[in-house]
């Protein structure tokens, strides 16, 4: 089985030994190519040369930048596509800080622990084909958003171009920091699903592909706990700001079996499609990563396009 390994270097988790320790565990078993990304973009790049070369797996080991990345590479720019048997299995060993993908499929954070796992499915032959999200020209493997999240991820950006160490406390700080900043902002955004009336008044808007949200630390933060790879897309939208509503509504997501519900807030876990508009122009959220400034998106499920080696 011939597979390419992408390694993101400067992914917060990853070391040398570890990235060695990685390679040699999987060339025990694998036809194995090692490819190191060197700038932006270039995940996608080595995606796609390796389904151009005929590769039967790519092997993703960094952050959530870096599988969303692969995941584009290897699938394009277009939503209206179906699944392509001639596309190598993604695989991931986590590399990142929140490796939020990985750890929803189900795989271990630890990259050791992650490694058999992936090593034990590919023996077997395991595949689990998946449904992304997609919105702006960008597939999303667990999620997007407009508003709050997407200022947080602006932030670090910013923080990790300054070479600070990404880490939990400091994604904390970052979304207290930006709540309060914008708490006097008017809500500029108005959601339209399909069989509903469109809801205006919305501060900012979460779009999931999986449950868990996101991770902190090993907590898992639950939006919209009905959705799933197999699922269409979770809505979960706060029309308000004010301190104590969105106090109760974060205990709630932060629940072992929380059903997150409040009059402020918007929530379905399994919709095709939700397009967002904008009063004025408001940032967006790829997976975590920031791409600026929009005033109209529009999110759509697509099911079953990518096939992934999953955990036992």
């Amino acid at each position: 089985m011939r597979a390419l390994l992408i390694v993101n270097p400067n992914a917060t988790t990853t070391t040398p030994a570890g990235r060695d320790r990685l390679a040699h565990a999987l060339r025990g078993r694998l036809a194995l190519t090692v490819a190191h990304t060197t700038h932006r973009g270039h995940a996608a790049e080595l995606a796609r040369s390796a389904h151009a070369d005929g590769m039967d797996v790519v092997v993703a080991h960094g952050g959530d930048g870096t599988v969303n990345e692969i995941v584009n590479g290897l699938l394009g720019p277009s939503p209206d596509r179906g699944a392509d048997p001639t596309l190598p299995r993604l695989a991931v060993v986590p590399g990142g800080s929140a490796n939020v993908f990985a750890r929803s499929l189900g795989l271990s954070a630890d990259p050791l622990e992650a490694t058999e796992q992936v090593l034990e499915s590919l023996q077997e032959g395991r595949t689990s084909r998946i449904g992304l999200g997609h919105c702006d020209g960008r597939w999303f493997t667990f999620n997007a958003g407009l508003g709050l999240d997407a200022q947080v991820c602006e932030a670090i950006d910013l923080s990790r171009a300054e070479g600070k160490k990404v880490t939990t406390a400091r994604y904390v700080r970052h979304a207290v920091a930006r709540f309060f900043a914008s708490k006097r902002a008017e809500p500029a955004l108005t959601l339209e699903m399909p069989g509903s009336e469109p809801v205006s008044g919305v501060h900012y808007a979460f779009v999931s592909n999986s449950s868990p949200w996101t991770y902190l630390e090993s907590r898992p933060v639950h939006t919209n706990p009905g959705t799933s790879f197999d699922t269409g897309l979770g809505v979960f939208a706060m029309t308000t700001t004010r301190v104590l509503p969105s106090l109760r509504v974060v205990r709630q997501l932060l629940a072992a079996r929380g059903e997150p519900a409040s009059p402020h807030l918007v929530r379905a876990d399994d919709v095709a499609r939700v397009r967002a508009r904008a009063s004025r122009p408001i940032g967006l959220q790829v997976d975590g990563d920031y791409l600026g400034l929009r005033t109209e998106v529009e999110f759509v499920s697509v099911a079953s396009i990518l096939d992934v080696v999953p955990p036992r």
